[in-house]
């Protein structure tokens, strides 16, 4: 029993308290709610199956997470049956219901009713002042997926120093799934029954199992991350060996702070805002979007007599799409109003291309629409091609052959494929 709880407590109000229950009212968070399953004192509590809301019915997307939420303890329903399966969540309901699912034992502090739970969170790192500040007004705000990714990712033993991290972390543990089509929604506030659900993932991946995920949100998520999905849609390309990791994992190999480069007069300053990798055999990404219609797509192999090679002709590639923008070119006699990317590495294992050879997309190339170079797009065998010996380089260029100067936002060195 918490210490914090009082001795002269009624039998059915006692119950609810050990019950882990979050608040009933926003003035009064240390109101309790009452589950109708279970109100008297010295009863069991309920088996997962015989928790029943009148507010939650049997084709609730949340229903097994909410049933098994409430007969563990750690949170219950309200007077009359119900259990507001949408109503928002505060960031001290939640904090408090993740201490108690993970049974951390909690001790009487002098304050208001989340201070116990918050201590405790301090304490096993699930809370740090950095977050937001420690205060009623603070604790008794409606908690975001952003923070409640935070919160789970820490649950879980997992931390980052990159605040930009937490949600690819969260998605990537399969803790947080997108809100259709991989929307990651992360100033979205959340719902009583989201919350018992993440909890429920959190005691899952404790327990060791590994957990589905959204890999469109994941896709998301490390885009929003360091401007990049690459690693999410390409992992089979995109590997190295153990002496290039040096302990990090593959996606710390990209370069973040590379993705800006400076002429050395500093008169031209470019950056690519993002490189998104669109699996072509995947009908359902979000990204095609981004592109006109796939079948009006075409590739270039080198020889201008070559025309018309459709890509979908090509299905098992992946389509790298750029963004990019010139922050500042003060010398245009110069520098061009262009941004020079380049991916190299991915080479034919043909000695030569010669125009009488088949053609065949062994190599990565340039897509374009009506003209060349009217879309910045690359296309990139899944299999076929080799790895030049310097490896898979990603790289800024200036656009300009007087002081010229490179620089490598990703160098890699996966196996031939």
């Amino acid at each position: 029993m918490n210490k914090w709880v009082s001795k002269g407590i009624g039998g059915a109000v006692l119950l609810s308290l050990l019950l882990g229950t979050v608040a009933a009212s926003a003035d009064d968070r240390e109101s309790v709610e009452t589950n109708e399953v279970t109100v008297e004192s010295g009863q069991t509590l309920p088996s997962s199956g015989s928790v029943q809301f009148s507010d939650v019915g049997a084709d609730h997307w949340a229903k097994a997470a909410i049933q098994m939420a409430v007969s563990k303890g750690y949170v219950s329903g309200y007077p009359g049956g119900k259990f507001k399966p949408e109503q928002a969540i505060t960031r001290g309901e939640f904090i408090k219901m993740v201490v108690t699912a993970l049974g951390l034992p909690t001790e009487a502090v002098e304050g208001v009713w989340y201070e116990p739970y918050v201590k405790v969170a301090q304490n096993q790192s699930l809370y740090a002042a950095v977050d937001f500040a420690n205060n009623e007004e603070q604790w008794n705000k409606d908690i975001t997926r952003q923070e409640m990714a935070r919160i789970a990712v820490r649950a879980i033993g997992q931390a980052t120093s990159e605040n930009d991290k937490w949600m690819y972390l969260a998605t990537k543990s399969g803790l947080i799934t997108g809100l259709g089509k991989g929307v990651l929604g992360e100033d979205k506030t959340t719902t009583r029954a989201q919350s018992v659900t993440i909890i429920e993932r959190i005691l899952e991946v404790n327990a060791g199992e590994t957990l589905p995920v959204d890999k469109y949100a994941v896709s998301n998520a490390e885009l929003a991350w360091h401007g990049t999905n690459i690693f999410t849609v390409m992992p089979e390309i995109l590997v190295s060996d153990e002496s290039e990791l040096k302990g990090r994992s593959v996606e710390e190999l990209w370069n973040e702070e590379m993705m800006t480069i400076t002429s050395k007069d500093g008169k031209y300053k470019a950056q690519l805002e993002a490189l998104i990798a669109i699996d072509m055999e995947d009908p359902n990404d979000p990204n095609w979007k981004l592109l006109p219609p796939v079948g009006e797509l075409k590739w270039f192999d080198g020889y201008f007599e070559h025309t018309d090679l459709k890509i979908t002709d090509w299905p098992q590639s992946y389509l790298l799409v750029t963004k990019s923008k010139v922050i500042f070119n003060k010398d245009k006699k110069k520098y061009n109003s262009e941004v020079n990317f380049a991916v190299s590495g991915f080479n034919s294992p043909r000695l030569s291309k010669r125009k009488f050879d088949p053609i065949v997309l062994d190599s990565s190339a340039d897509v374009y629409h009506y003209k060349l170079y009217d879309i910045p797009v690359l296309i990139v065998p899944k299999k076929g091609w080799v790895v030049d010996r310097h490896g898979i380089e990603i790289s800024l260029q200036t656009p300009s052959t007087s002081n010229y100067m490179s620089q490598y936002i990703l160098e890699i060195y996966p196996p031939e494929i």
